[in-house]
């Protein structure tokens, strides 16, 4: 996959996002402390915020002007928001394609590989905090995205619950052909999960490459 961010800019209260770089690793994170922009870049980039200049293409496709549903971008936000009127399974469907039959997104190898097969008929109200992530990655992953965003999802959890879930994420993109970006401020979360790193501060990328490095460097500097 290619993800070419060209001279992207959109001004947030206290600075302004600023990237200019092209992603092409399967597993790419994004990395900073809170309130550096991380969020805002995914949100760009999924069409929730509209930029101020630059273009964003994926592949041959400009993001330039094309509505959410036409990005075909799979959005794990940080807060799951599930809907508690619906079932689990009811959940998963939402949003799901009408003419959906791609054999890597079928509902069976989302729901298995995920582990959440006895949770089908199960209120969502009911569900764990890990459930309720595992239920929102399978919920993105049956919208048939072509690349997949995740704000950090394990946070919140405790330690034996990140590192299911992390094991999942970090086959995840073989499983499904599908690239991701991932954003967290865990360092040990980057480099177990990540190929690459962007590492942000204020809106800009201040070092990029392998986490172990980068977030080497940033702690010695």
């Amino acid at each position: 996959m290619k993800l070419s961010l060209g001279n992207v800019r959109l001004p947030l209260s206290a600075f302004d996002l600023e990237v200019n770089a092209e992603l092409t690793a399967r597993r790419t994170g994004i990395f900073g402390p809170s309130g550096a922009g991380k969020t805002s870049l995914l949100e760009t980039i999924a069409g929730l915020r509209e930029t101020a200049s630059g273009a964003i293409y994926f592949n041959e496709t400009s993001f330039t002007g094309l509505p959410v549903r036409m990005r075909q971008i799979g959005y794990v936000p940080q807060d799951d928001s599930l809907f508690p009127n619906l079932d689990v399974r009811r959940n998963l469907l939402y949003g799901r394609p009408s003419a959906a039959n791609q054999p890597a997104f079928s509902f069976e190898h989302v729901t298995q590989f995920l582990g959440i097969e006895p949770l089908l008929a199960r209120d969502v109200r009911q569900l764990s905090r890990g459930e309720r992530q595992r239920v929102t990655i399978g919920r993105a992953l049956l919208s048939e995205p072509r690349l997949l965003l995740l704000d950090e999802p394990l946070t919140g959890l405790d330690r034996d619950l990140r590192e299911i879930i992390l094991k999942q994420l970090k086959k995840l993109p073989n499983e499904f052909d599908l690239p991701m970006l991932y954003v967290t401020h865990d360092r040990a979360e980057a480099i177990a999960l990540c190929d690459e790193v962007l590492l942000i501060e204020r809106g800009k990328i201040v070092g990029r490459g392998a986490p172990g490095e980068v977030l080497r460097s940033h702690i010695s500097g």
